[in-house]
């Protein structure tokens, strides 16, 4: 191929070169500031038109599509991710720096538009979605040598539980456990959320919490439930080598059952004239918290 082909009909030298090259490093640290939380998503009415009419595709109960350069990437070096087919545009595959002599699965070139058919014209691929199947299933047994987890007694909003599982990864969780109803699911929303930690975490959703709390008492550990009216501060509640910590949904905070089940109730001390805290970031500073506690 001649330099000219290369360079799309013009001198290698040619100044618009350089100026999409730069534009592509810009975007690269834009979206990965996004990516990380830097800087704010662009509300939705402002991104795309056209999607009022938009209906999602039905998907087979073992079809999860992840989309977002971070999400993908982090999917794509999984190895217990089962990967069935990646979908990328042109920019995006130079972005998303794959070999695919060594990908190992089918891939296709496509438009922006045609991964929007199929994930909404709200969802911030950046031009990229991969079709894979859910995660494994994890058993409570396995986490018997972690000496922190997190518990969540029916956090609904996937937001919430990708920013969550993030905090989770930061400060070494062992897993993040969940109710099967009133809880995302494992899904884009989700994984995007999470921005790849998602594959990094053990994602358990359990029948009946309650039980769940049993048998991890059974294994070893001490559960603290978040409350804002907990009789003590939550620094002053820890207990043992092996913590969990439960944290109840965005609206209703931890139900009844769940309250009487762990071990403790306890509330993080605020000062300040506000006395809760999104769910998200109350379980980073409960696991900051915690993982003071057992390193002393």
């Amino acid at each position: 191929m001649s330099k000219d082909k290369k360079s799309g009909g013009k001198p290698a030298t040619d100044p618009s070169a350089k100026d999409t090259h730069y534009a592509t490093l810009r975007r690269a640290h834009r979206d990965a500031k996004r990516e990380r939380g830097e800087i704010p998503t662009p509300q939705p009415q402002k991104r795309r038109r056209g999607g009022e009419d938009w209906k999602p595709p039905a998907l087979a109960p073992d079809q999860v599509h992840l989309y977002g350069l971070h999400t993908v990437r982090a999917a794509l070096d999984n190895p217990e991710r089962k990967k069935i087919k990646l979908f990328t545009t042109q920019n995006a595959l130079a972005r998303l720096e794959v070999d695919l002599e060594t990908l190992g699965i089918p891939f296709e070139i496509v438009s922006p538009q045609e991964i929007d058919k199929v994930l909404g014209p709200e969802a911030i691929h950046q031009g990229v979605m991969l079709e894979t199947r859910p995660l494994p299933v994890r058993r409570l047994e396995a986490l018997k040598d972690s000496p922190l987890l997190l518990v969540l007694d029916q956090v609904t909003d996937p937001h919430n539980v990708g920013a969550i599982m993030r905090s989770a990864v930061a400060f070494n969780a062992g897993a993040v456990i969940t109710t099967q109803r009133h809880s995302p699911t494992e899904s884009g929303v989700l994984a995007k959320s999470a921005s790849g930690a998602l594959e990094l975490i053990p994602y358990i959703q359990v029948t009946n919490l309650a039980d769940a709390l049993g048998e991890l008492h059974k294994l070893g550990f001490s559960t603290i439930g978040l409350d804002s009216e907990g009789p003590a501060p939550l620094e002053g509640t820890f207990s043992g080598e092996k913590l969990a910590l439960v944290l109840g949904s965005e609206g209703k905070g931890l139900r009844q059952k769940t309250r009487e089940t762990v071990n403790a109730l306890a509330r993080l001390d605020m000062p300040g004239a506000i006395k809760s805290l999104n769910v998200s970031n109350a379980a980073a500073i409960a696991l900051y918290a915690a993982r003071l506690h057992l390193k002393a």
